[in-house]
């Protein structure tokens, strides 16, 4: 998929990583598979879930470090969930097993598990979440369809989807911030290639304190000079937010605007970046001990 042919053209330019690739022939037979992790250092399993659950179980206890970007281990005790900002990056650094985060996950997550730690947020908050995507996440089939010659005309506007409330970040989204409920998540895809936009909106009366304190969450949160993640003030392009402002980079924007009554909390970055492919090199270079903004554009 995208996510893995966007790791690939990260590595290749590499001159400290040396890439073993199966053939086409080889990739899915199991004996060549895990004969790659065995002698790999690093695994990237960049596959649909029941064929990522099949690859660790047949890695078994091999000494590869696997990062798996597909939903499969999100929630799984026994993987380090892969947002060093948030996870630590000694708990990053040590792991053999490493579950990187969605993408629209990533913006839920990154606004707001620094509230839920800091108590500015309740644990049984009704949240939710609006969030809108290139095209290029939904994969090869979807980028098809929006590059096609003679495409739907329905493609021409923004759509919405996972409308019957089952989106698979869901269970990932309310997890890693400790709520009780998953958020009423509203996903949006539209024309262009990628960038992301993701906002949960919140009434004053939902926060313990104020504005000001959701900004000082995130400054504390998110440090200057370290991480992908950056908390700017007056984020807006003239009253606007474009998903596409942080499209073909690594990192994230985290923002807060509104008013004491209606508080909009927002996180720009780019889906194939800190929301997939970016993020699992970053994961990769901490796991490595290199500066983990190696290869990345921030």
């Amino acid at each position: 998929g995208t996510t893995g042919l966007r790791i690939y053209e990260r590595l290749a330019g590499r001159k400290d990583i040396e890439l073993i690739i199966l053939s086409d022939e080889k990739r899915k037979i199991p004996e060549y598979k895990k004969e790659a992790m065995l002698q790999s250092d690093i695994t990237f399993l960049c596959l649909p879930d029941d064929a990522a659950r099949e690859s660790v179980m047949l890695a078994g206890d091999a000494d590869t470090v696997i990062i798996d970007t597909s939903t499969a281990h999100r929630t799984d005790e026994t993987f380090a969930y892969g947002f060093p900002e948030l996870t630590g990056y000694d708990v990053i650094s040590a792991a053999k097993r490493i579950a990187n985060p969605g993408c629209h996950a990533s913006g839920f997550i990154a606004l707001v598990y620094p509230l839920v730690k800091a108590g500015i947020l309740s644990k049984d908050a009704l949240l939710t979440c609006f969030s809108i995507t290139g095209y290029s996440g939904g994969g090869k089939k979807m980028i098809a369809e929006y590059e096609g010659q003679e495409r739907n005309p329905l493609l021409d506007a923004p759509r919405q989807y996972g409308i019957a409330q089952t989106h698979k970040h869901l269970k990932e989204m309310d997890y890693i911030c400790g709520l009780d409920n998953a958020p009423l998540f509203s996903p949006i895809v539209a024309d262009f290639y990628s960038g992301m936009e993701v906002s949960v909106p919140v009434f004053g009366e939902q926060i313990s304190g104020t504005m000001e304190d959701v900004a000082e969450a995130y400054k504390a949160c998110y440090p200057a000079g370290r991480g992908l993640v950056h908390y700017k003030a007056g984020a807006d392009e003239g009253g606007f937010l474009s998903a596409a402002a942080y499209a073909g980079k690594d990192d994230m924007e985290i923002s807060v605007s509104g008013n004491p009554e209606r508080i909009l909390l927002t996180a720009r970055f780019d889906n194939l970046g800190k929301g997939a492919s970016g993020a699992a090199i970053q994961n990769m270079n901490i796991v490595l001990g290199v500066d983990e903004k190696l290869g990345l554009e921030c």
